[in-house]
């Protein structure tokens, strides 16, 4: 995969988005093969179970499996309108009706509730159109802040720590001003450079997470009368907006023992509370993942290094932006307002800092370019030229990602090379 003869070497964006679709085949067939072992024969049972209830209920009471089949139809049609056995809630009251826009702009879209009339299919288009883009922006954002916050704090207890050491090895007090010279100099710059790790973020966001689950289930076991196991189950479905529908909460009409306004409020908080915090989660589980994506292409480029020498030079390699080659064929580039600001690890003797995150001067500048970006590399893409070669520009591409990940790349430290 790294090496090709001939066309030179792969792009490393094209390389890794094969890797990962590889690694996504393969992680389907194995969750596939898990759940039909664990699935199929619960599956198996009830339908035998239910062939034998069918056929007792239509010899008990001398009715036609034809009649019988076409009542269960009807029934299948009434409760796709939002027709149940068991007393619920209306489905398109003005409650009901923003129970169900939430679902759609969250993008949970849990089923129980789908318009009938062509003119609520058809205005769903339009409204899920903005709706959903809107939400992930709110998403995205949010993800800014949480990270900021994050940073921020951990930085905080970092500084605490430098100083009690400090304290303990001078057996004095630092004051800023000590530590703007001399030692204390270096110190203060370590401190500026400083950024928390990448895994740590995760586990942060991990624990608040679980701690909303968890929170979120005792409400739901006993509100609904759930499992306090299939109250957890529910809030991930949900909280990760794949929504399948067969648990659903908030849907009868009234609450017994339970003041049901303060329930439903309480369910709205944990849902776009849970959201946030998974979609957040999966962005840097995300990352994680690109790292490790980054790993495996370091791997598989050794056998190049091996084929082509650092001295030699093969005569069909030509130098492209972004390839798995070996590193000295890689030009150092410089920052321009093109991309996001230059990582402090690109210019410290070519440190590599891919599990840290950038420090909070560039995490808010990145900002600002990100849409420019994204806007003049469709621009390019559209007209057919694409940029050229400069020693004032990084020649990235779309490799730093657009939305969510973007986000994300913009705010971890991934080098160049890493990306």
């Amino acid at each position: 995969m790294a090496c090709r003869s001939g066309s030179g070497p792969i792009n490393e964006d094209n390389a890794r988005f094969l890797l990962l679709a590889l690694f996504i085949i393969i992680y389907l067939l194995c969750g596939a093969a898990v759940f039909s072992a664990l699935e199929q024969p619960k599956e198996r049972e009830a339908k035998e179970r239910w062939e034998q209830r069918f056929e007792h209920f239509s010899q008990k009471y001398n009715l036609s499996k034809k009649d019988l089949n076409n009542f269960l139809r009807n029934y299948e049609e009434a409760n796709v309108a939002g027709i149940r056995v068991d007393t619920i809630r209306p489905r398109w009251d003005f409650t009901g009706a923003f129970y169900f826009v939430g679902t759609v702009v969250s993008t949970i879209g849990f089923g129980m509730t789908t318009p009938a009339t062509i003119g609520g299919k058809v205005f769903l288009m339009f409204y899920g159109l903005l709706g959903c883009a809107a939400t992930i922006l709110f998403f995205n954002l949010f993800l800014e802040r949480v990270i900021t916050v994050i940073a921020v704090v951990l930085k905080s207890c970092h500084e605490h720590r430098h100083k009690k050491a400090a304290l303990a090895s001078n057996g004095q007090p630092v004051s800023e001003g000590n530590r703007a010279g001399g030692n204390g100099g270096e110190r203060g710059e370590d401190l500026a450079g400083w950024k928390p790790s990448v895994y740590c973020v995760m586990f942060i966001l991990g624990m608040a997470a679980i701690v909303v689950s968890c929170s979120a289930s005792l409400m739901y076991s006993a509100a609904e009368g759930w499992d306090y196991l299939d109250s957890l189950y529910f809030c991930f479905v949900a909280f990760s907006t794949i929504g399948f529908g067969d648990m659903v909460s908030s849907q009868r009409a009234v609450y017994e023992g339970h003041a049901t306004v303060a329930y439903r409020l309480g369910n709205f908080f944990f849902i776009l509370t849970g959201v946030c915090c998974i979609y957040s989660l999966f962005n840097v589980i995300s990352i994680v993942i690109k790292q490790v994506l980054n790993w495996l292409l370091r791997r598989l480029d050794a056998p190049c290094r091996c084929c082509f020498p650092r001295r030699g030079h093969h005569p069909h390699r030509h130098p492209r932006r972004n390839v798995v080659a070996p590193g000295h064929l890689r030009a150092r580039r410089d920052p321009s307002i093109e991309t996001d600001a230059l990582n402090e690890s690109e210019t410290d003797n070519g440190r590599r800092m891919s599990g840290e995150m950038i420090s909070m001067r560039d995490f808010l500048a990145a900002n600002k370019v990100n849409l420019a970006i994204m806007q003049k590399q469709l621009s390019e893409m559209a007209i057919g030229h694409p940029r050229q070669s400069s020693s004032n520009s990084r020649q990235n591409g779309f490799s730093g990602g657009v939305g969510a990940l973007g986000i994300m790349n913009n705010r971890l430290a991934e080098t160049s090379e890493d990306r």
